[in-house]
């Protein structure tokens, strides 16, 4: 018998939460864990090695804007996404299901697949979910793919609901044929079904059913907002497997990541922190701060002198906020290598809790210390 392409071990749990490690021919991914977005075969901003430098273990790509530009089988011909990006650690890709429905021009959803229009020049590109498993396994060489699933905007009829869910069902038994058995390659499904209890419940009995190395929760930060993710959260992750990892799809803010872990999530991606550092704002123990504000012109500290992180520790807020003022492309550098920094070290400081036992106390004072939170 073939050995499992994954590993997944939990070393401690803490109530809902744990904290372990998921092992894969190109190395290991501590969990919690947090993977910064190389959605177009970069992490923005940031060269591999400052990704790597700020603890990542793990990084993000995605199916449909690599197969709009450079296409999928130029990076083939390349040598598979690793080599061209220089990233030699695990990548997870993202069908493409949620950019087809963010960005496309046009799309129009039908059971065989997807029909879409490229946000980039308006040509026509067809993506089923075989189609969606050649480009991440055989094209880009991906070490964790993603079925395709068909996601909705909340807040949606309990109908379309129960429509994309039983979709994105039989999508994930076609993924799983097309997919097959792979050595170093793993495949996840994808529960949907929105806010809805017994839908999510439905959806995960038939990914289990049909049996995935790792499952991820769908269909939220789609617009539900924080509390009613956090409802859905109480139940969705328990109705998943308990021994594969579970991973909350494009989320997201601080408090969304410890809330999440709090109920037994294991995995995490955002564009939060890169986009941030973008925009001129620094993510922080105590919040949000935004170095465009007059009041760092003259602030001699840096963001935190206890990171390891250069960017946290050894640039004033005040030459952060001149870089941001002056539009100096710097300052994003800086800001999105601090903020990706800034998000793995509350991964770090989120397993210790967890194997600590004392998560709850963790919490409590993650939440008192966001004076600035947005």
């Amino acid at each position: 018998m073939t050995a499992p392409a994954l590993d997944f071990r939990i070393d401690a749990a803490d109530g809902a939460a744990r904290t372990g490690v998921i092992a894969m021919a190109r190395g290991k991914i501590r969990t919690p864990a947090f993977m910064p977005l190389g959605t177009a075969g970069a992490v923005k901003a940031l060269t591999v090695e400052q990704v790597r430098a700020a603890g990542a273990d793990i990084i993000l790509g995605n199916t449909y804007h690599l197969m709009l530009r450079p296409t999928a089988e130029r990076v083939a011909r390349l040598g598979g996404l690793h080599a061209f990006m220089r990233w030699e650690r695990p990548i997870l890709t993202d069908s493409g299901g949620f950019q087809v429905m963010s960005l496309s021009k046009i799309s129009k959803v039908e059971e065989e697949a997807v029909t879409f229009q490229s946000h980039i020049d308006g040509a026509r590109h067809v993506l089923s979910p075989e189609r969606a498993i050649e480009i991440q396994a055989d094209l880009l060489g991906s070490d964790i793919v993603m079925q395709l699933d068909q996601c909705i905007a909340l807040p949606a009829e309990a109908a379309q609901e129960a429509e994309a869910m039983r979709r994105s069902a039989r999508w994930a038994q076609r993924c799983k044929a097309a997919f097959g058995v792979r050595e170093t390659q793993a495949l996840f499904g994808i529960q949907q079904g929105g806010l809805s209890e017994p839908l999510r419940r439905e959806s995960a009995a038939r990914l289990t059913e049909i049996g995935f190395d790792g499952y991820a929760i769908g269909g939220l930060a789609v617009g539900e907002g924080h509390a009613a993710m956090c409802a859905a959260l109480d139940f969705a992750p328990a109705l998943l497997p308990p021994g594969r990892p579970r991973y909350l799809m494009g989320v997201g803010k601080p408090v969304d990541i410890v809330e999440a872990v709090w109920r037994g999530v294991d995995m995490f991606d955002c564009v939060l922190p890169t986009r941030s550092g973008r925009h001129g704002q620094a993510w922080t123990w105590e919040g949000p701060v935004n170095l465009k504000n007059a009041g760092f012109a003259d602030d001699p500290d840096p963001l935190d002198p206890l990171s390891d992180c250069p960017a946290s520790r050894d640039y004033s807020k005040a030459y952060l906020h001149h870089l941001v003022k002056a539009g100096e492309i710097l300052g994003q550098v800086l800001l999105s290598w601090h903020n990706v920094a800034f998000f793995e070290a509350l991964m770090a400081a989120l397993r210790a809790a967890i194997a600590e036992g004392r998560l709850a106390a963790f919490r409590r004072a993650f939440h008192a210390g966001l004076r600035n939170a947005a």
